[in-house]
């Protein structure tokens, strides 16, 4: 079974709608409930700053501080960790150049925000992705490369690396200056970059499948997943010849680029397909509540595969989760989260919808930036 990671203190100073608040845990789910507008989800953005990247709404950070504050915002958290107990905490520090945000584990200044996955994986699942089935291709491939992330921390760099090599690529073919031996050298990063971001994005696929097929039947329908648009499934050839292959289609088509005005192939291009397995059907054609489930059954595996994978069961962040489900339902969700063996924090505004968690669970009243036990 993965060891339990899970926060026994949140501390939070001038986030969003907090001027302050404290949060005392335990290893138990937390469930937080009240009105819509109370602040029930910025206490989910905060726990999910405790994970690289721009937390579950991808904020500005500039706009996460609270209005009327003077400085920037802190998020602080003990918890018992990967690698035992640690204190973590986060925040911005502003200046009339810049606002950059700050990391400090047990005190101590962190060389990147990569080293908070040495001690903790953070899941969510939001009702801002319940369209992530018939939306764009982009929120697709974000949410595909946040359950990358979870196993594999270099992959948000070497993504970041890649936009930024196509970015310069994309500027000198604007520009005309075809220099030769520039792009050629920014090509071969791109290449080198790309097909490692396209492999771990297969792998992850790889993995989920397999884990789904040996679950067995749930109470969630199961995905069946598949990358389209670069690096497809069914080429097979070593990473070197692909990355010779990607080199020459970029250094082959830099007129054509030139002329769409924007890199036309690579992982930045890729699509995931989604579709109902016990159905075979496309998920965007499913009904509203298959898609619901469809995607509360994918995280789930995912938050299992990661536990598998790490040996530590991950945080789960899960907001309005019960709202569209029947109680039948909505009990076997809690087992299932329960069985994980991590820590979930769950908000709505009934707290009759969360019964079935009896004991398990740490209840909460959020009303207008404070929270009561």
């Amino acid at each position: 079974m993965a060891q339990k990671t899970y926060l026994t203190r949140l501390k939070l100073t001038d986030f969003r709608n907090y001027a302050s608040a404290t949060l005392a845990l335990d290893e138990r789910h937390v469930v937080l409930t009240g009105d819509n507008g109370s602040g029930k989800t910025n206490l989910l953005e905060a726990v999910s700053f405790l994970s690289p990247g721009r937390g579950l709404r991808r904020a500005v950070l500039s706009d996460v501080t609270r209005v009327g504050a003077s400085g920037g915002f802190s998020v602080f958290a003990d918890l018992e960790g990967r690698e035992g107990e640690v204190a973590i905490g986060t925040g911005i520090e502003t200046s009339e150049e810049s606002i950059s945000r700050k990391l400090r584990l047990n005190g101590t200044p962190a060389r990147s925000v990569e080293e908070l996955t040495d001690h903790l994986n953070v899941l969510w699942l939001t009702p801002a992705m319940d369209g992530l089935f018939t939306g764009g291709a982009p929120d697709r491939r974000r949410f595909l490369d946040r359950l990358v992330l979870s196993l594999d921390p270099a992959h948000g760099r070497r993504a970041a690396d890649y936009e930024r090599a196509m970015r310069s690529r994309n500027r000198l073919l604007s520009e005309g200056r075809f220099d030769p031996a520039w792009l050629s050298g920014i090509e071969v990063q791109m290449a080198e970059l790309g097909i490692a971001m396209a492999a771990a994005r297969r792998e992850m696929l790889t993995l989920l499948a397999a884990l789904i097929a040996r679950s067995g039947e749930t109470p969630f329908p199961s995905p069946t997943l598949s990358l389209v648009g670069f690096l497809d499934e069914d080429d097979t050839r070593p990473y070197a010849e692909l990355e010779e292959a990607y080199a020459e289609n970029l250094r082959d088509g830099r007129h054509r680029d030139a002329a769409a005005g924007r890199t036309l192939q690579g992982p930045h291009r890729a699509d995931l397909l989604v579709r109902h397995r016990e159905k075979d059907m496309e998920a965007e054609r499913c009904s509203t509540g298959e898609q619901k489930a469809l995607l509360v059954g994918l995280i789930l595996a995912h938050a299992r595969l990661t536990g598998d994978m790490t040996g530590s069961a991950p945080v789960l962040l899960l907001d309005e989760i019960a709202a569209h489900l029947d109680e039948g339902r909505r009990a076997s969700l809690f087992d299932l989260v329960h069985d994980l063996g991590g820590q979930a924090f769950m908000t709505g505004t009934d707290r009759a919808m969360f019964s079935a968690l009896n004991d398990r669970a740490q209840f909460f009243t959020v009303s207008q930036g404070e929270v009561l036990s």
